[in-house]
């Protein structure tokens, strides 16, 4: 390999931040076998009961762990990678012996719940690509929606549609039985009505466990929804992308591009607006009189904004990552827009419609600054940036480190956001506060838990994993958390430790991502062992997806420092004991073929 090597010129003392990295990975590293001793028998399965009906509950029990090759790939041990992939299969065999899971993947479900199911698999890819059963199950996983499983034919590639909103390996799912819904029912009947129409019920809320009106609810969503393509079907766009990550064969990469391109010819048909329903002769609103709203987790029910730009803001990202055309992000930036400009300022905060329903435009309240954000760090457009502007609580409540980590551990990115326009400077310190304070109430709540496993809900662990890994993401890698119901890693850096031959910062050293922008990115990284050097690669982009034009380091004195070219995606940097550096890193962004190789 021809890289620029860089070696440390300058000492300091371990500044907080990169002591708060390293206390927390060690902790981490110590709370996670733990958890798993705790509630799960010795071949790795939950310590719970005997039976789980219906098809919602397989991606609670992954998600139980699912950022833990995460953390791996971030520095975590070696030990917490081999037990992710032991929990995987555990998670696996129990769900499918409960029936949610069939050949290894969900049977029938929607791409909400197999995105949160599938980043645990996802990250395997970014902690050890050379395991040949992840790289055969990526594909194989790939061709359940490209037409290539004759049990799952999900895909019609005439017509550039996913069949059903329920899909998996079972193929696409066009009448909901009764048993499917049964443990989600109680969940639903706090949600709006998916229909306005359901003989009955006269309220905006629908009593999901009172059986007549379950059957006529399943009555509705089978007549109109089963058989309609939804913006939700856009997430699977990450398992396509997972799959090329793998392989580099363009038809992966092809399958991604004209499935994005087939909703961004939907979205103009439709006045602008995204629908969310289509029907497989590719008609707009056929099943719901006309309607482009009121489709499966549409713009009506249950969620309505979210399961709209989440699905749109996954796919563009994964579009941009595989092509570096920044046009394909005009899908979000294009609904986000239309919300915005239906919003008004209350109480200092920007206020806007989440639903569609018969009656118009409702429901308003704050828009998450994760999709905004999200589609500004991918572009690093000024135009994105001034989307943000509009946001009177990015001058107020944006900057606030709040408790907890949320269930996808990614409730930080508007105060990481200020942290990068030079708002908010303690965030470093106070990002890596929280988070340990998560770590102990979650660990103090397991050393508690008394109660009768065979009553615990599907949630149960997920609420108490020990493992949190937005602080790491965001300080030693520039980039913010996954979109969590099915997104990848978009950052603009990773590292490998090149003695120990693996993915994460070395032992003793730390890393803080202090500015990016379109072409430049500046990086700190310290070695806090007074004994031992370190030697790291630092890779342009989670999957080598840019490329480093040239570097300097600015922690040592004008008169000493020198740019040096490089035109590589690789960095390899030496600290010495207690060495620093503090590299100015100019790049190309988007420019490189990404893939899942590893530089050690």
């Amino acid at each position: 390999m021809s890289h620029v090597v860089v070696c440390s010129r300058a000492t300091c003392a371990p500044p907080s931040w990169a002591l708060w990295e390293r206390f927390l990975i060690d902790k981490m590293n110590e709370a996670a076998p733990a958890f798993e001793e705790r509630y799960t028998r010795r071949d790795g399965t939950f310590v719970w009961r005997d039976e789980w009906p219906g098809f919602d509950g397989s991606d609670d029990g992954y998600e139980s762990y699912h950022n833990w090759p995460l953390f791996y790939v971030l520095g975590g041990s070696a030990d917490i990678h081999e037990r992710s992939r032991y929990l995987w299969e555990a998670v696996t065999r129990q769900f499918t012996a409960y029936g949610q899971i069939y050949r290894e993947f969900d049977a029938n479900y929607d791409w909400m719940h197999h995105g949160e199911s599938s980043i645990y698999f996802y990250y395997f890819g970014l902690a050890d690509p050379t395991v040949l059963r992840d790289r055969a199950r990526a594909l194989r996983f790939a061709g359940l929606y490209m037409g290539e499983d004759a049990e799952a034919q999900n895909w019609d590639a005439e017509r550039r549609m996913i069949r059903s909103p329920i899909n998996g390996s079972r193929g696409p799912r066009f009448e909901n039985a009764w048993d499917d819904w049964v443990t989600h029912r109680p969940e639903l009947s706090y949600y709006p009505a998916p229909f306005e129409d359901i003989p009955g019920v006269d309220g905006p809320i629908a009593d999901w466990m009172d059986d007549r009106v379950y059957g006529e609810i399943l009555r509705l969503l089978n007549q109109r929804q089963m058989r309609c393509d939804v913006p939700l079907n856009l997430t699977c766009t990450s398992l396509i992308t997972n799959a090329y990550l793998y392989t580099g064969d363009d038809r992966y990469r092809q399958w991604v591009l004209d499935y994005v391109e087939a909703w961004g010819d939907r979205i103009p048909a439709n006045g602008g607006i995204c629908p969310d329903n289509v029907r497989p002769n590719a008609t707009i609103g056929e099943t719901m009189d006309g309607k482009w709203w009121g489709g499966y987790y549409g713009w009506r029910w249950p969620h309505g904004f979210m399961s709209i730009i989440q699905p749109l803001v996954i796919s563009a990202t994964n579009a941009v990552l595989m092509t570096g055309d920044m046009g394909y992000l005009d899908m979000p930036r294009g609904q986000l827009d239309r919300i915005m400009n239906l919003s008004h300022e209350e109480g200092g905060v920007l206020l806007a419609p989440n639903r569609h329903m018969d009656g118009g435009w409702c429901d308003y309240r704050p828009i998450r600054p994760e999709y905004p954000i999200q589609v500004w760090y991918v572009s690093q457009a000024e135009a994105d940036r001034a989307r943000l502007a509009r946001f009177p609580e990015r001058l107020t409540t944006w900057t606030e480190v709040k408790a907890g980590r949320g269930s996808g551990d990614n409730i930080h990115i508007a105060p990481w956001y200020r942290y990068l326009e030079g708002a908010n400077p303690d965030y470093p310190i106070q990002i890596a506060e929280a988070q340990w304070n998560e770590l102990a109430r979650r660990m103090d709540g397991m050393a508690h838990d008394d109660g009768d496993p065979q009553l615990w809900n599907v949630h149960h662990w997920q609420d108490i994993n020990p493992v949190h890994t937005e602080a790491l993401v965001q300080l030693t890698c520039g980039g913010p958390q996954i979109i969590y119901r099915g997104g990848l890693l978009h950052v603009c850096l990773r590292h490998f430790d090149l003695d120990k031959a693996r993915p994460g910062l070395p032992t003793d050293v730390g890393a803080l991502v202090e500015s990016l922008g379109a072409d430049s990115t500046t990086v700190t990284l310290v070695n806090t062992s007074p004994r031992h050097p370190r030697r790291l690669i630092v890779q342009a982009g989670a999957f080598g997806e840019h490329l480093f034009s040239q570097v300097t380091d600015l922690a040592v004195g004008e008169d000493q420092r020198a740019t040096l070219p490089i035109n590589h995606k690789h960095l390899e940097v030496h600290l010495a004991p207690s060495g620093m550096v503090r590299l100015e890193l100019q790049m190309r962004r988007y420019c490189s073929k990404p893939t899942y190789d590893q530089p050690v």
